[in-house]
Parts: C-alpha cells; structure tokens; sequence
C-alpha cells in the first residue's frame, strides 16, 4: 500500500531527510579529458523490478545494466527491518551489455538528417527470462529482445594441425576441384584423394574422430524484433508503455499514436492538435504518459504550462480531454519569457496513479488527479536564475529540457539543475526537506542551507507549498553555476531510495 500523498489527512509524523551517500559510477571522466558528443548520455529507464537500468546515448548506442547484489540479501533485508537493525547494504549494478539501436538516417523526400541520439528508452514486460524494451530517437521506434545465448564453438579438431598447417592451401584447391564425393566420405578418384595434401597410415584410420563441440558461457544478444516507422512527421519526444501489455504510445509536437508491439505495419492516431492552419497553431504537445494502472487513461503535457488527462474509452480521436490541470498566472506578472519557462519538459505519474509530477524550466509541480484547480505542492528548482532569463534565452539554455522522477514510496521527488546538480524534495504535507546534491563522488558538497519556511498560497488556483527558492545563485563555495554542465536525465529506483543521474557521459548512482 502506498503511503498517504501530499495533503492526505490524518498523515503519520514526517520521515526524516535522507543521507545521500556515493554508491557507483561508470564512465566516469578524468580530470582533463574531453568528452566525444556522441558518449553523451540522453535517456536513463530503471526496469519495474530494479534489477535493470538501461541508458542511452547521442550515438544511438543502448547500454544495460544489471544487479549484482544477491538475490538471497532480501531476506536478510526483511529480517533486519524487521529487528529494527539499518540496512547498509545499496543496490549495486554492474555492465551486462550494450548493442546499437540506432543509426544516422537521412530523409532524402524532406532533405532531413535524421540523428542517431536515443530521445526515450521504455522496458516492456518480460518473457522467457528474456528483457525487452523499446528505444526511439526522432523517428524511428525499435523493440528490442536481449537473451542469453550459449555460444558454441570447436574445441578438438578431427585432423592433426601439424599436418593439415602446411598442406591448407594445396587441400582448398583439391577439395574446390574435386569431383562430387561419395557416401561416408567416398571419393570417386583415388589419385585425386590421395594427392590432396593429406597423408594417410597404412591399413587407413583404426577409427573415426569427430570433431569436438564445447559451450562457452551465456552472452547476453540483442535482437529487433520490430521497427515502427513513418508515423510522425515531426520528432518524436516521449514513448510510454501500457499497463495492459500489449501497447504503447508515442508522441510528437502534435500527435499522439497508439501502437500494439506485435503489429509494426499500423498505428492509430488518437490525439491531433494540428489546426487547419499551422498559422494558428499556438501550443504543441511535449511530454505523454501511461497511467501506470489503468490501460484506457494516459496524460500529455503542452508548451503552455498544461497536462491534459484523457480517456481511451470516450472516442478514437480524443479531441477533447476529460480533466486538465493548468495554473494560472497572477495578473501583472505576464513578461515575455513567461510562455518559455512555462513549457512542461516532462511528466510522469506516481507509483500508485493517483498524483502527476511535471517539470517545467523553473519548478517542479505535483498535481493530485482528483484536484484540477492547481498543483498541491510546488517546488523551486533554480528561482535564483529568473534574473538571468535574457541571458539563458540568448545562449538558447532556456529551452533545456530537464526530467524529474518520484521515489517508489510518494514521499520524494528529485530533478536535475545547472552545474550538474540535482535536487531532492519531500512532497509530504509540511516537509521541508530540500537537498542539493552533485555529480560526483562527493555528492553532498554543494550544500545549501535551506532555513526559509514553506509558505502555503491561499488562492482559488494555487493551494501549494513553496519551498526550495533560497538558493541565490552561487554554490557552497561561492562559484557560479556552470550553464553548459546540466543534468537532464535521472531515474529513481522502483522500490529503494537509490538514484541514477547522467552527467555527460558519465552514469553516477546514489543511495541513502
């Protein structure tokens, strides 16, 4: 049972801030070094179980990996939790394998280079031990199945390698000219058999000698299955699977498509925002979800600020939404950069369906499904940088798209910043906790008090908490914030307060 939300009554005391502490890095860069544009991490995706975590990159590559901690440690857990004892013991990953998903493509009808870069990885359900999981870049979506294989291979040869070293060439040209053999190795000219480079005992061979066939150990091997293509015209931003199992939906600036993962050859187009004419076109869609357990319900978030709830059941072309959760803006408060950092770059729903977190350029919002009329809690991400908007807009910073996640329990969310940081925020009624933490092996290093209260909006629309806003710019030891090192993409394990988080090429984990 998931725990009580944002604004449940009757909450239980306030869990106390986690302690984030190192557990893992891989392709960690060194002091130094340049990092190749095509190593760029561009999606991270934790399977449902946490036992597999798969990113992707600007070169088209897929990486997994997978748990190593033993299986037969969850007992042990249990039995610890259960005496009251800490568990010290964090999930750790190792390399399992890595395949090419995608390569660069051009469009020669649209004179359009299509880029390698992996936009959105999403696991799908497994079967027969095998994974599988779908990655798309800006057109093209690929489900992928990866199995082990045992690899065979011939460990003792039925000839004498002595021999048969110097005499290979003379017996290829026999064999290629030789005349069709007989049953049980026959041969119907016997100066041509005996002249062949091989030589013979007298009185022939006491026995036969078959060649020797030994298994190597299981490789992991990554097969497509299918490829789901020409269906968008513009780049696709997010995949989302369905909890039913059996299909999935993509997304780009103005349609939504539903697809099955058996039948690549079609796909329904069930969201159309394109107007008649692209003249009036005023907000595109930028993010779409699966409610994770009701198959006909999915979320789609617009470049205005909103996320709109529809339901499968109502028509095959949901035009119009059943719910839509937007919040207004004050009155004098319009200025031109408005529209810009209201554009929501990511949404993802809790574990239980009932809430939806969304990112936009400057705060983290969570919304309750049964309360449309404003977020029930909103948290300030980076509020020192609204000074600089002329500035981010000009070096097109502004236009980052930064992803966020909630830990499997509710009771936190976390998104990326500037300087390769992240942000960790309690989204229980009245929690304070607001933590800064870095890419790197230090994580707690940029510190930053956070002694301002949250204060709670009072008006029809908002009735949220605002917290988090104190940071003014500078880190813990007074530098300014580094605009082109970002964290864009991070992930939460599904049951345990672990975090994955990508800075440039580097893959760093986190536990607490």
């Amino acid at each position: 049972m998931d725990p009580p939300g944002p604004g449940d009554e009757g909450e239980a005391a306030q869990p106390q801030p986690l302690e984030w502490r190192f557990a893992q890095v891989f392709g960690e860069r060194a002091a130094g070094e340049d990092v190749q544009e095509v190593d760029i991490i561009s999606a991270i995706e934790f399977d449902k179980s946490g036992d597999h975590l798969a990113t992707g990159d600007k070169g088209g590559r897929v990486v997994l990996f997978e748990r190593t901690d033993a299986r037969d440690q969850n007992a042990i857990r249990r039995e610890l939790e259960r005496q009251d004892v800490p568990v010290t013991r964090h999930p750790e990953f190792r390399y399992k394998t890595e395949f090419q998903s995608h390569e660069p493509e051009f469009d020669y009808l649209k004179s359009l280079e299509i880029e390698e870069k992996i936009n959105k990885i999403k696991w799908c359900q497994t079967a027969n031990s095998a994974l599988s999981l779908l990655s798309t870049n800006d057109k093209t979506i690929k489900y992928w199945k990866v199995q082990e294989k045992k690899v065979k291979r011939v460990a003792v040869m039925n000839l004498d390698s002595s021999q048969s070293i110097g005499s290979s060439t003379t017996a290829i040209a026999s064999t290629s000219s030789s005349k069709a053999p007989l049953p049980n190795g026959g041969c119907s000219d016997k100066f041509d058999c005996l002249n062949n480079g091989l030589s013979f005992p007298p009185g022939g061979y006491p026995s036969l000698r078959l060649p020797v066939v030994t298994s190597l150990e299981a490789n992991p091997v990554a097969r497509c299955r299918r490829v789901f293509a020409h269906a968008h015209d513009y780049h696709i931003n997010s995949i989302s699977n369905n909890s039913d199992g059996e299909t999935f939906i993509s997304a780009d600036d103005l349609r939504i498509n539903l697809w099955n993962l058996e039948i690549n050859s079609q796909s329904f187009n069930i969201v159309d925002v394109k107007p008649t004419n692209m003249e009036d076109l005023t907000e595109v869609i930028t993010c779409a979800e699966f409610h994770p357990s009701h198959c006909n319900t999915l979320a789609y978030s617009s470049s205005k600020g909103s996320i709109r709830l529809i339901d499968l059941r109502q028509s095959a072309l949901c035009d119009n939404h059943s719910k839509i959760f937007e919040e207004h803006e004050a009155p004098g408060s319009r200025s031109f950069f408005t529209e810009i950092i209201a554009s929501i770059s990511d949404i993802k729903f809790s574990r239980n369906g009932r809430y939806i977190l969304s990112r936009d350029y400057m705060t983290l919002k969570l919304w309750d499904l049964n309360m449309n009329s404003g977020p029930v809690s909103t948290f300030q991400v980076h509020e020192h940088l609204r000074p600089r908007l002329c500035d981010l807009y000009e070096n097109d910073s502004i236009f980052d798209k930064f992803e966020c996640c909630l830990s499997g329990d509710g009771l936190r969310v976390a998104t990326g910043s500037y300087g390769n940081i992240f942000r960790v925020f309690g989204c229980t009624s009245g929690s304070m906790e607001a933590t800064t933490l870095e890419a790197s092996r230090n994580p707690m290093r940029r510190q930053i008090a956070n002694p301002v209260r949250p204060t709670r909006t009072l008006t029809s629309f908002t009735r949220g908490v605002r917290r988090g806003g104190e940071n003014q710019g500078v880190d813990a030891n007074g530098n300014s914030f580094d605009f082109s090192t970002k964290l864009l993409h991070l992930a939460w394990h599904p049951t345990e307060n672990s975090i994955a988080c990508a800075a440039a090429n580097s893959l760093y984990m986190y536990y607490a």
